[in-house]
């Protein structure tokens, strides 16, 4: 076979391989993403934790959670405040969270708010470890959304591997995208790009 036809030949190969992954993308980024997402069986546990970030959406399952008698207590982030926020000008997202649950029929009495300005998934997940380490909580259950659940599935239990507390993760789908179409969406397609390159970084970093 002649350099042309060989080439020919690789070129045809790849085309029709392109065309079967065009016409099967849709199972096969829905097999991705269900795949990347860690939503774990709902178990009973001693507390709830709501990570920062997204208090249109997190608190909400929590409060619901709660209602269904997952667990007795909510966890919920001091979360470091942006400029506006310093200033005074808009709400803090513990004090929107705050509200968000006791709007729900959550009592403030089953909530607790843990850290201490914390700005990442990983301060996250040293701030809850601390508050585990001076109460009796022996399970976790974190509520959060599903393109995020894989990275803050991997560092709580990393952080948390030396002591006896079981780590349940629960995945909440956006009402932007689901794991059948989020590559239809703008806010899908970023979420997932994020989250890729940001739990290579905690790989390599923590």
């Amino acid at each position: 076979m002649s350099c042309l036809r060989r080439l020919c030949f690789y070129l045809a190969i790849g085309c029709l391989l392109l065309l079967g992954a065009y016409a099967f993308r849709a199972p096969l980024l829905t097999d991705a993403a269900q795949a990347w997402a860690v939503n774990d069986p709902t178990a009973k546990a001693d507390a709830i934790v709501i990570l920062g970030g997204k208090p249109e959406l997190r608190p909400f399952e929590a409060a619901r959670l709660y209602h269904e008698g997952v667990a007795p207590r909510i966890l919920y982030m001091d979360v470091k405040l942006n400029r506006a926020g310093e200033q005074g000008l808009t709400l803090s997202e513990r004090e929107l969270t705050r509200r968000v649950l006791l709007s729900n029929n959550v009592p403030g009495s089953a909530m607790v708010a843990v850290g201490n300005g914390v700005a990442t998934t990983y301060d996250e997940s040293r701030a809850v470890r601390s508050w585990l380490a001076t109460n009796s909580a022996k399970s976790i259950l974190i509520v959060t959304d599903l393109t995020h659940t894989r990275r803050a599935c991997w560092i709580f239990r990393k952080e948390l591997k030396r002591t006896d507390v079981q780590v349940y993760i629960h995945a909440i789908v956006p009402r932007e995208y689901a794991a059948t179409n989020w590559w239809q969406h703008e806010e899908g397609l970023i979420a997932f790009e994020t989250e890729f390159v940001k739990y290579a970084f905690y790989r390599f970093n923590y």
